[in-house]
């Protein structure tokens, strides 16, 4: 039976919980997951990389010297790529780097990387986490008692909630994210997966 530890949000472990096997139990498909994880990289960069081409480096037009008679090679524009701070030939050009997978791969790779986190016994469920206000502090104070400082942390729960936003966005390592929006690449990068119950009932729902 696949499970994780409970924890209660003062710290304290609480026992263990189980997870959905139609979440965390499938097998690791590394090849989808690379497929995924590499669209997510690409999707990501902003491909403004750029050259000037000889037609726009601003020189003037004028012959730089006369075409016979000096002993050199002949030339006609200062601007030419061979000439130092002329154009480029063939450089870099605004491009976009992003492509897609189809949407059952996506899903696929989630629950790879969900049963990979699984295996290693990476998965944790924390219970009442509501928060009335922002407490960075508290939110501190559960991940020391907890055995989670200093860790890459991503928080999940059902539905986003400003305080625990707040209380989290300044502590170095946490992520929070919702879990209809949870995604392979972000399960991959965390070192704990940090889940609420009512996360992974959602989770289940959405992409099983």
């Amino acid at each position: 039976m696949l499970s994780a530890n409970l924890y209660d949000f003062s710290g304290e472990q609480k026992g263990k919980v189980d997870l959905p096997s139609s979440l965390f139990g499938g097998e690791v498909n590394r090849a989808v997951l690379y497929d995924t994880v590499r669209m997510y990289l690409a999707n990501r960069r902003s491909g403004s990389a750029k050259t000037k081409s000889r037609g726009e480096v601003r020189f003037s037009n004028v012959k730089p010297y006369r075409q016979k008679g000096t002993g050199r090679a002949r030339a006609g524009r200062r601007s030419s790529p061979i000439w130092r701070k002329g154009g480029v030939v063939f450089g870099p050009r605004p491009r976009s780097y992003g492509f897609s997978v189809p949407k059952k791969v996506r899903r696929l790779a989630l629950k790879s990387a969900l049963a990979d986190k699984c295996r290693e016994e990476r998965v944790a469920i924390v219970e009442g986490l509501a928060m009335e206000s922002p407490r960075t502090r508290r939110f501190s104070q559960f991940l020391r008692i907890a055995g989670m400082q200093e860790k890459k942390i991503l928080l999940v729960t059902e539905k986003y909630d400003d305080n625990v936003f707040r209380s989290v966005r300044n502590i170095p390592g946490i992520e929070f994210m919702v879990g209809r929006e949870i995604n392979a690449l972000q399960v991959l990068k965390a070192d704990i997966l940090l889940l609420t119950k009512e996360a992974v009932a959602s989770m289940e729902e959405v992409f099983v």
